[in-house]
């Protein structure tokens, strides 16, 4: 078991890149003659292993200690124990962990990661219709392009609150709308007085499989009194579209743009190699100077210490990968549109930032998610072939990020130099100057903003639900060897 360990760190040593973040997670090949391991055993034994090797707070789980692989029969007697390898995964969480998942099909949590997934196009956010009541209202937040939602009755600041004739609940929601059915009705509201009721309006969706979201949902150029302003509203760090990304920012420096608005408000992180060259972008690579600092497991933290310590330093660039230069606008200074849905890289982004330009954050306070993860396979052996008996994968948390001074308490969440929440009776239209939190920064950006915190009066969004789909997405990852930031 041991003698594996040290070949898992000679093969990441060989993986990694500092720059394109690509980590090997391999969990080997062993010799499993004195076991008897078939069906659900065999990926509960990958579980362990994997687990023990890579998760951040390994040495915390007395079920992960080094020493409990030591003995074969008490070691199959433990896996045995608990056969079904999701729920055996759960057992072996730490009680901090609230980002760690497993799943049966490392294909769709490939393509999830690329921001290819199931979709109608419609993307919301779920709430309580009054604290502590059963009812659930949905807040249409906007319509992706191309998808069949474009093309129906529906748009942003629209609400729901029954689906196929159903009303929502907090016991119902979850099989009405996030099941494998991929046809469904939604049956929208207005307010009346205090109350939630329907208005007579279906809309009849189908969601699309493997439809591919353009992370870059808006991306536009104000004057604004003769000063030009970039706008860019993204919501996913992926790094399938990091050069369209550079492109953007390309047509943002050859318009002159002197300042940015950085819409993060429903970005739930991503990639750490995309949250470095989108960094990069807006301020410049400042001489390589560090962004971000990782803390591993202890095992890994006195390897890279030992054979490679710049792997624990994430640093700004000029480039991307393959050569490609970064078109940057070496800003001092960024505004950042922020709501309780922006996790992960995003935090990462602002956090990382604050050290080198004047980062104004405008909005609600972010989700507080400071640590990241990788993908890890049941490799069969040293050529990168995965185990055919069957498809899981884990993706564990595996380090803690920090700025390069050092503070990455933030598990409460980045609290906004200026507190103003969405409120769904008045949502406003993205990327239009008068949309609330937009039209606060532009009045932050010109000096005419009053107030440094504000509440919208009617109807702020709160009460909110966290939906399988954003608990998913909330996250920040670096990526398995063979799997380049940029595939096409």
């Amino acid at each position: 078991m041991k003698m594996r360990f040290l070949y898992l760190l000679a093969l990441l040593f060989i993986g990694f890149n500092a720059c394109e973040k690509e980590e090997t997670t391999n969990t080997g090949d062993r010799d499993d003659a004195t076991i008897n391991l078939t069906g659900s055993l065999e990926i509960s034994d990958f579980v362990w292993q994997g687990l023990n090797q890579f998760y951040y707070w390994q040495e915390a789980v007395p079920n992960l200690a080094d020493t409990k692989d030591d003995n074969t029969t008490s070691y199959a007697q433990f896996i045995q124990s608990n056969p079904e390898p999701d729920a055996f995964f759960e057992t072996l969480l730490h009680d901090d962990d609230r980002f760690s998942w497993i799943v049966d099909d490392y294909v769709e949590l490939e393509n999830s990661l690329s921001g290819i997934e199931a979709s109608n196009g419609v993307e919301f956010i779920l709430l309580l219709q009054c604290q502590g009541c059963p009812g659930v209202v949905g807040f249409v937040t906007y319509i992706l392009e191309g998808s069949d939602a474009a093309n129906k009755d529906i748009q942003r600041g629209d609400l729901f609150i029954g689906v196929n004739g159903t009303p929502l609940t907090v016991n119902n929601y979850r099989s009405l709308l996030f099941s494998e059915n991929l046809e469904y009705t939604l049956n929208m509201g207005e307010i009346q007085g205090d109350d939630f009721v329907l208005n007579g309006t279906d809309v009849a969706l189908v969601k699309e499989e493997n439809f591919q979201t353009n992370p870059i949902q808006i991306n536009r150029v104000l004057d604004i009194d003769g000063q030009k302003v970039g706008y860019l509203m993204y919501n996913q760090f992926v790094g399938t579209f990091d050069e369209q990304l550079n492109t953007v920012f390309g047509e943002f420096k050859a318009a002159g743009v002197t300042d940015l608005i950085l819409d993060l408000r429903y970005n739930p992180g991503g990639s750490i190699a995309s949250c470095i060259y989108l960094a990069s972008m807006i301020a410049g690579d400042r001489g390589s100077s560090v962004f971000s600092k990782e803390q591993w497991n202890s095992k890994l933290m006195a390897y890279w210490q030992e054979e490679n310590p710049s792997r624990l330093t994430d640093r700004l660039t000029a480039v991307m990968e393959g050569g490609i230069a970064i078109n940057s606008l070496n800003l001092d200074r960024l505004y950042v549109l922020t709501t309780s849905r922006s996790a992960s890289a995003s935090e990462l982004l602002i956090n990382g930032l604050k050290p080198h330009i004047e980062v104004i954050q405008i909005g609600d306070t972010t989700v507080g998610k400071n640590v990241g993860s990788i993908t890890v396979y049941d490799y069969i052996d040293n050529s990168g072939n995965k185990n055919p008996n069957h498809k899981y994968a884990m993706q564990p948390i595996v380090l803690k990020i920090a700025n390069s001074e050092g503070f990455s308490d933030y598990t409460d969440g980045l609290v906004p130099d200026i507190m103003l929440r969405e409120s769904f009776s008045n949502a406003g239209i993205l990327g239009d100057e008068q949309e609330p939190l937009l039209k606060r920064a532009l009045d932050e950006l010109r000096g005419t903003a009053t107030a440094k915190g504000e509440f919208p009066t009617l109807y702020p969004i709160e009460n909110t639900l966290i939906t399988p789909k954003e608990q998913l997405s909330q996250r920040m990852f670096v990526k398995p060897i063979g799997q380049k930031t940029n595939q096409r």
